[in-house]
């Protein structure tokens, strides 16, 4: 019985997959960037109310995941098995994947306020390398906590890790950038990572906008603290030697 549930199930997900328009909404997915129904649609070369009918079917089979960021509703593909077995198939089919193009403008994109915390893709690449590093890690799917060493490194800023974890809000979470559509790093600690920034001179703020800009200071500092050195603010990156890769985890909530 359990192997014929087994077979039910394969046969769902593959016949949901087998859809010309919902495979080419999958696929625009595995850049890992998050699309709204309206971008899907165009994709999939569907009306609007079709695209949320293949969105709903890929939802209830979760092969897709829905974030609400706001007014706005963007999907994703549910977690990295989904996109590993896409990858499977398109080695078979030989297909390629296509590349997320942002339309947002060049200093918006690359650092801006997100609320009380900060965004674009600087914000995106320090998120991926917290986790990369091993200085943060996700307790569930929305939420973060720090390593013994993540703690270490915040506090080194002068951020007081303890005291944050004691807001009522959440400590740290994925946040999802609308112009990358990745996450970036949200929550207390992400708002105390910005003013930081912000005190010494890292990042200096628009007085008629919520862009920021990446100082010499911010640039040195950004790559001697967290290995991430920056090329150019269109977000070329390499990876600096100075910073390790801990590991193990103490502060969540």
């Amino acid at each position: 019985m359990h192997a014929e549930h087994q077979d039910i199930g394969v046969s769902q997900v593959a016949a949901a997959i087998a859809e010309p328009a919902r495979t080419k909404i999958l696929c625009s997915l595995m850049d890992g960037h998050a699309r709204t129904s309206t971008e899907l649609a165009a994709i999939a070369e569907v009306s609007a109310s079709t695209a949320s009918a293949h969105l709903a079917k890929l939802k209830d089979l979760a092969l897709v995941r829905l974030h609400v960021q706001g007014r706005h509703r963007y999907y994703s593909l549910a977690d990295q098995r989904v996109a590993q077995a896409l990858e499977a198939l398109m080695v078979i089919g030989q297909s390629a994947t296509p590349t997320f193009k942002p339309h947002t403008p060049d200093r918006l994109q690359f650092a801006r306020t997100c609320y009380d915390h900060m965004a674009g893709t600087l914000a995106v690449l320090l998120h991926d390398r917290l986790l990369e590093a091993g200085w943060l890690d996700e307790s569930d799917k929305q939420a973060y906590c720090l390593s013994d060493s993540g703690a270490a490194l915040f506090e080194g800023l002068g951020i007081e890790v303890r005291d944050l974890t004691t807001l009522r809000r959440k400590f740290a979470c994925p946040c999802l950038d609308w112009s990358m559509r990745r996450p970036h790093l949200g929550g207390s600690l992400g708002a105390a990572l910005l003013q930081t920034a912000l005190k010494r001179k890292w990042l200096t703020q628009d007085l008629d906008s919520r862009a920021l800009a990446l100082t010499v200071v911010g640039r040195r500092e950004i790559a001697v603290r967290f290995g991430v050195e920056l090329a150019n603010e269109n977000g070329q990156i390499k990876r600096s030697q100075s910073a390790a890769a801990p590991t193990g985890r103490v502060y969540t909530r």
